[in-house]
């Protein structure tokens, strides 16, 4: 199928990153020219790339990228959902292995990249996940593109949310393996892809994958019933619990132990770019399988080892979910009065976890509304087409539980402010 050749000088208004990649480019300059002004656009905007100039905390410095004027902001973009990222005794943890063991291991896990630290925190998160064993990864892309390309053979069925993250879809993409999507969150079009598969392939090796708590919507998946239905028709269950690991449950263990299906998952993943604040990943699961992973999840052998320093700010990271629960149960307070408070205000909104997702009308110009909150002193993210559809582009706001009752009053009549500027609110 031939596409139409745009070139740089053509007018930018209403285009999208959807119009770029239908884009057919008569050469790599002219493709890589024309998005350089997309890209300035956007920058110039402040909708990316905004700097930050403080560490990672409720309030920070943050800098517009295209003006260069720095202020103080309250932060609800962010993943720290704990305030882990510079909690005192998680950076003092973190100071004392850069001393012992310096910044890095210069090498892969299996040849010299394995320091006692990265066996202590394969051991703590296998506890934390209930599964015998752990292998971690450099990052959380990394550990959905090695489980998926090492564990999947030809013939083999990876049977997956439509909604679940893009490291996913590239595994799908990188692999050897068959895949199909069902319906975000849709337990019965789950049960009717798992049964087309089963009578095709009876004796096959399925896998059913589902996030924990989805990016884009902060929704929980229904994993009893995914359970269920995993279990039935003789497949696999993996979940990656990125956003569910230290918000969902009573101690933040994650969507398993919120409901109660604790050591019932054959493969868990997770990332340590959320509630832990820093970078990597990890695969929980039986020992064989994570012995195996060592050696087959080619993302895994042909990386650098995560440096000790990063290790080290996980473990005390686990030892301060495990030591201070009411940390949790500050977190879902805060989701709590904000949701209600941007309800009272007439918002249509709703949530059962960190991310709040508030739906902006496609009349209003993202873009603008999110630097408006910015110039008002509250960070948020704003999501635009392609990444969710026209007529659902949002702002996706991140709860933090170091917030205070004073800093959520403070966001709200911001929104409040805005929200009447754009039309959103009434009255």
């Amino acid at each position: 199928m031939e596409h139409d050749v745009m070139q740089p000088t053509q007018h930018l208004e209403n285009f999208s990153l959807a119009d770029f990649y239908k884009m057919g480019w008569e050469t790599i300059e002219s493709k890589t020219s024309f998005f350089a002004s997309f890209f300035d656009g956007m920058v110039k905007d402040g909708f990316i790339l905004r700097e930050a100039r403080s560490a990672a905390a409720a309030r920070m410095t943050v800098a517009h990228p295209g003006t260069g004027d720095a202020r103080e902001v309250l932060m609800m973009g962010s993943n720290n959902y704990l305030g882990l990222a510079n909690e005192p005794e998680v950076v003092e943890k973190t100071i004392e292995a850069v001393r012992k063991f310096g910044i890095g291991c210069g090498g892969p896990p299996l040849l010299n990249g394995t320091t006692t630290l990265h066996r202590e925190l394969e051991a703590r998160l296998a506890r934390l996940k209930h599964c015998e064993a752990a292998v971690v990864f450099s990052s959380g892309y990394a550990t959905n593109v090695g489980w998926t390309t090492a564990l999947l053979s030809p013939g083999d069925w990876l049977v997956y949310d439509a909604q679940n993250h893009a490291s996913l879809f590239d595994g799908i993409k990188m692999g050897r393996f068959e895949s199909v999507p069902f319906a975000h969150n849709d337990a019965d079009d789950l049960r009717r892809k798992l049964m087309q598969v089963r009578w095709k392939h009876p004796y096959t090796n399925v896998v059913v994958c589902v996030e924990g708590v989805y990016s884009m919507d902060g929704d929980i998946a229904p994993l009893p019933e995914i359970r269920r239905l995993a279990t039935k028709y003789g497949a696999l269950l993996a979940v990656d619990d990125a956003h569910g690991t230290g918000v969902l449950g009573e101690r933040g263990f994650g969507t398993p132990e919120h409901f109660g299906l604790e050591g019932q998952i054959e493969i868990m993943m997770g990332t340590f770019s959320k509630t832990f604040g820093v970078t990597g990943g990890f695969v929980a699961g039986s020992k064989a399988m994570c012995d195996y992973l060592r050696f087959f999840a080619r993302s895994y052998m042909f990386s650098a080892s995560l440096p000790p320093p990063v290790v080290a700010s996980v473990l005390a990271g686990i030892g301060f979910l495990e030591n201070h629960p009411e940390r949790v149960r500050q977190l879902r307070d805060n989701v709590r009065y904000f949701v209600q408070g941007l309800r009272r205000l007439g918002f249509d909104v709703s949530c059962e976890t960190a991310i709040v997702p508030l739906l902006v009308p496609s009349g209003v110009e993202i873009r603008r509304l999110g630097m408006r909150l910015h110039e008002e002193g509250v960070f948020v993210n704003g999501v635009e087409y392609p990444a969710v559809p026209k007529d659902q582009q949002r702002l996706r706001i991140s709860m933090m539980a170091t917030l205070t009752r004073e800093d959520l009053d403070f966001a709200l009549s911001r929104f409040e402010k805005v929200g009447r500027e754009f039309g959103m609110i009434q009255g």
